[in-house]
């Protein structure tokens, strides 16, 4: 043993190691190295007896070792022997990635790596800034990212990841003004049941209620842009002009300019949105006729420097993943930007 690495100096058994899994990296003179997880890993499974001078090391030991040399030990540990028994090869990550995983029958320098692995403790923060960092940094290089969530109980939640560009065809050109609304607080009514219909038809905007139609606060400031609603104030009777009504709506929601920008986005590219509460989420985003299509994303907005904690986004992904649906992240950027990041829940 040197350092956190294992020397197997004998070349018939560092042949033997390395062909039966591709365990560690041949020396010259026909040695194998091997780093302390895959020793430990080969020595749990009874393929391996690690020495240090004359004494032999037992388990606890290399264990207590790896805690003491190798950053998160246990979490990378979990994860290296998950993926080995998956019957995959898995070699060494470059920083920030831990692991590169081959395909199953893959061969060190023959085959391209499969996966890239982050492993990571459920109880570790979800920063969004360093995902997206990391996501960027593997598309550049055409791999497929997977996030390797350890909880408590060491059972593992992968997720891979993507930055995706969604787009629908749920648009229209309409800018005529077609509609007088009732801004009641916490929501806004169209009552006259013609201009509700004709808004309605536009691109499935609000929810016919009785004879009126509902509109979000999100909607109604939307419209309101557009130029295709005019708004009064139900305890004044008066307009209100743009400005007053966001400042209104603020009072509401505070977080309301933050669900606008990734609202607006998502109209920009064709996409219809509703609410998502009943799915624990921001928005349902559908890409053709809801009458005829079934939401294709859960959204939730979130804020450029978004820091939560992994309970919360398992969660959220937990749900989409229930409902057939695809969970998107909408980081709101400036200018107006919004990039959205997928996570999926898969078995590698």
């Amino acid at each position: 043993m040197i350092d956190k690495d294992i020397m197997v100096e004998d070349k018939a058994e560092a042949s033997q190691i390395y062909n039966k899994g591709y365990f560690g990296s041949p020396q010259p003179g026909g040695g194998l190295k091997l780093n302390l997880i895959e020793a430990i890993y080969l020595t749990e499974v009874g393929k391996l007896e690690v020495r240090k001078g004359n004494r032999t090391m037992e388990l606890d030991k290399l264990f207590r070792l790896g805690n003491k040399l190798v950053d998160n030990f246990e979490i990378k540990y979990l994860v290296y022997r998950d993926m080995r028994q998956r019957g995959y090869v898995v070699k060494k990550g470059n920083r920030p990635l831990d692991f590169r995983v081959l395909p199953r029958g893959g061969i060190p320098g023959k085959n391209p790596s499969k996966f890239w692995i982050l492993a990571i403790s459920e109880r570790g923060e979800f920063d969004i800034k360093k995902v997206v960092d990391i996501v960027d940094k593997v598309r550049q290089v055409k791999k497929v990212l997977l996030l390797a969530v350890v909880d408590e109980e060491s059972d593992i939640t992968y997720y891979r990841t993507k930055m995706v560009k969604p787009h629908g065809r749920v648009k229209s050109d309409e800018e005529e003004q077609q509609a007088e609304a009732l801004f009641l607080k916490d929501r806004v009514m169209v009552l006259n049941p013609y201009e509700a219909d004709a808004l309605h038809d536009v691109e499935f905007f609000g929810k016919v209620v009785g004879p009126g139609l509902q509109l979000s606060l999100l909607e109604t400031a939307y419209l309101l842009e557009r130029g295709l609603i005019e708004v009064r104030s139900a305890e004044s009777g008066r307009l209100m002009s743009l400005k007053k009504f966001r400042e209104e709506a603020r009072k509401a929601q505070p977080d309301f300019d933050l669900r606008l920008q990734v609202y607006k986005d998502l109209k920009r590219r064709g996409i219809l949105v509703k609410t998502g509460f009943k799915y624990g989420s921001h928005f349902r985003a559908y890409t053709g006729n809801p009458e005829t299509n079934h939401a294709k994303y859960l959204v939730h907005s979130i804020p450029h420097k978004y820091v939560s904690m992994w309970a919360e986004i398992s969660r959220a992904v937990r749900l989409a993943h229930g409902v057939k649906k695809d969970i998107l992240l909408g980081r709101a950027r400036g200018d107006d930007e919004v990039e959205y990041l997928r996570l999926r829940r898969v078995r590698p």
